[in-house]
């Protein structure tokens, strides 16, 4: 039994990377062992955001992130030209926003913060209607900013935030997350992905406004997927599905081995 269980540890390192995306994997791992990641998320909850940090709304406004944060807040962190995720990610993020059961501008607000130092107003008002069309319901224009600025404020936010990207050309690599805040700043809870449920954001707001925090316990499955930035389209990664079913197959095996194991064993000390 003992073999059996170092096969299956071996099986396992084999196919975990693949399974859960080698991004998350050697992040995890970095962390472990104290070393800094360079592209992903180190959640830091109850970690404060600089709230003297000085940004530029898409009206030309220019404005602290602690003017911005006067009630629990969802914060997307994107950049808003992005040829990859972050324009699902805030489209989702406005289909869900619509279906809140919360008050917009009373009890909650959104923020979208670009990381690019690139971005300006002049874009961040182009994107910017093209999410709040999304909303149905009544959505005043200021429940939902639009942030751009310099790297010195951004760097402020995403270090506080853990959000580590990489320049890539002329764009990013970086994970999608939408992180609830407290109007004081503090981090309550990271939501991956680019869909989002709006039960859990409608938890994660009450959270916020309760000062409490809350780790993520799904944040692997967003690594199921890889974005088609061709097709603008999440599809299925085949590799790691096919991973998963091989992950579920061998525990299967073990636990069908470890069940027989015992029943010998009883039957033995039955026939003594």
């Amino acid at each position: 039994m003992k073999c059996i269980n170092k096969i299956f540890a071996s099986i396992l390192l084999i196919l975990l990377p693949g399974v859960i995306g080698i991004d998350h994997f050697l992040a995890d791992d970095l962390y472990a062992q104290g070393k800094h990641i360079e592209i992903g998320i180190d959640e830091k909850l109850g970690n404060y955001l600089p709230l003297d940090a000085k940004f530029v709304t898409s009206d030309g406004d220019s404005v602290t992130l602690g003017r911005m944060l006067n009630k629990p807040t969802l914060l997307a962190l994107v950049y808003y030209e992005c040829p990859g995720i972050c324009s699902p990610l805030q489209a989702n993020l406005a289909d869900a926003v619509d279906k809140i059961e919360m008050v917009p501008g009373k009890e909650f607000k959104v923020i979208s913060l670009s990381f690019d130092q690139h971005e300006g107003p002049k874009i961040s008002s182009k994107w910017k209607p093209n999410y709040l069309h999304i909303i149905k319901r009544p959505f005043a224009d200021s429940d939902w900013v639009f942030l751009t600025g310099d790297s010195v404020n951004i760097k402020k936010v995403t270090d506080a935030a853990g959000f580590y990207f990489k320049p890539n050309d002329k764009n990013f690599i970086h994970a999608g997350t939408v992180i609830a805040v407290s109007s004081k700043g503090k981090i309550s809870r990271y939501n991956y992905g680019i869909e989002y449920n709006p039960f859990d954001l409608k938890m994660a707001l009450l959270d916020a406004g309760a000062g409490k925090t809350n780790p993520t316990i799904a944040k692997v499955l967003q690594f199921c997927f890889s974005y088609d930035p061709a097709g603008r389209r999440y599809s299925l990664n085949a590799t790691r599905i096919a991973g998963s079913v091989m992950l579920l197959a061998v525990g299967i095996f073990i636990g069908i081995l470890t069940i027989k194991r015992r029943k010998h064993k009883k039957e033995e000390k039955k026939e003594l």
